[in-house]
């Protein structure tokens, strides 16, 4: 099996956001530069270095926009969790200067158009990919774009100097609504649908704290907000680590092979694969340098949408029904159900 295809990239710069937010700025060179182009509202995996196990793999969304700044630097935005081991060893040992290994950019929380009317719901951290998203649609978009985000207070209001910028910059196509804990409170479905209710329609970005999420999910819900127009990034911790160059056992002996079409970086592949073997197994072992994090399916690195055919997917804990039904699967999760399968990366 190939290697896993992950990179040194070198910090060209940390930059204290809040007291505990801090964003890396990573400087790409060579054929890093194609290799890591994204798509707003993506994330990278880093290797945090371990005494006790090694190293552990953590995801963190990308906070820069791939079409605004210098094409050569990329930003991810940490925020210290009290028992985050990762988080606080970047907090506390990241530096300009240091080179840490990272896989390339992965996930599904990305609009397809960047000229729709945006209504976006983030809390605390969650506010990483939004922004990406925010300043993307604002670059190279031509719709409004709303905001809530909702913080404990004023100094834990991450990209606050930014956002204000932002606003100055294009106040008739960005509005920011502030929910601020400290003076108003937990935000309720109630209120939260209420901010949603002039703005019906918007496609809806959604990021934050679980019980956050659940109430701005809620709000929409009550408002009839179409399915196919929410969309929800969760973040969960991964169990494994995917830098760890190791196959899973297979499962049983595969007794037949389907046929998978792979459309990647605009050329189509053929590739065989056996009904007992892991999609992402079957076109590493092709030599196809696709992209996957967790191998878990629990991070969405590795999801490709699904043009023709069948599979059926052992685990999935990240992609939502909406992503079902749009054709998205996940390829270190997924088994063939017919015959022939058509998929694509592009």
């Amino acid at each position: 099996m190939p290697e896993l295809n992950y990179h040194q990239l070198r910090v060209a710069e940390v930059v204290v956001e809040t007291d505990d937010a801090r964003s890396l700025v990573f400087a790409l060179s060579g054929e890093q530069v194609e290799r890591f182009r994204y798509r707003p509202g993506q994330f990278l995996t880093l290797r945090i270095p371990s005494d006790e196990r090694g190293s552990v793999a953590r995801c963190y969304s990308l906070s820069s926009s791939p079409l605004c700044g210098e094409p050569t630097t990329l930003k991810v935005t940490v925020k210290r969790t009290p028992d985050g081991y990762a988080s606080n060893w970047i907090h506390a040992n990241v530096v300009a200067g240091m080179a840490l290994d990272v896989l390339p950019p992965g996930g599904v929380f990305s609009p397809k158009s960047l000229d729709e009317d945006f209504l976006c719901f983030a809390a605390g951290s969650g506010i990483t990919p939004v922004m990406s998203i925010v300043k993307s649609a604002l670059a190279a978009g031509s719709g409004r774009v709303v905001l809530v985000y909702a913080n404990r207070d004023e100094r834990s209001v991450i990209f606050r100097a930014e956002l204000a910028e932002l606003v100055a910059a294009q106040p008739e196509r960005l509005t920011v609504i502030h929910w601020l804990e400290s003076v108003q409170g937990l935000p309720t479905v109630p209120a939260l649908r209420e901010l949603a209710r002039p703005f019906t329609g918007y496609e809806a970005f959604v990021c934050g704290p679980a019980p956050f999420m659940d109430a701005a999910m809620a709000a929409l819900d009550e408002l009839a907000w179409p399915r196919a127009r929410t969309h929800v990034e969760r973040f969960l911790s991964l169990v494994k680590n995917p830098f760890l160059k190791l196959k899973a056992a297979p499962i049983a002996p595969a007794t037949r092979s389907a046929v998978i079409e792979v459309e990647l970086d605009g050329t189509r592949h053929t590739v065989p694969w056996p009904v007992t073997t892991r999609l992402l197994d079957a076109l590493r072992d092709a030599g196809l340098p696709v992209p996957s994090s967790c191998e878990e399916g629990r991070c969405s690195a590795c999801a490709c949408l699904k043009l023709d055919g069948d599979v059926t997917m052992v685990n999935n804990e990240v992609l939502d029904a909406r992503d079902l039904a749009d054709g998205y699967i996940l390829a270190c999760q997924s088994l063939p159900a017919s015959d022939k399968i058509t998929i694509t990366y592009d």
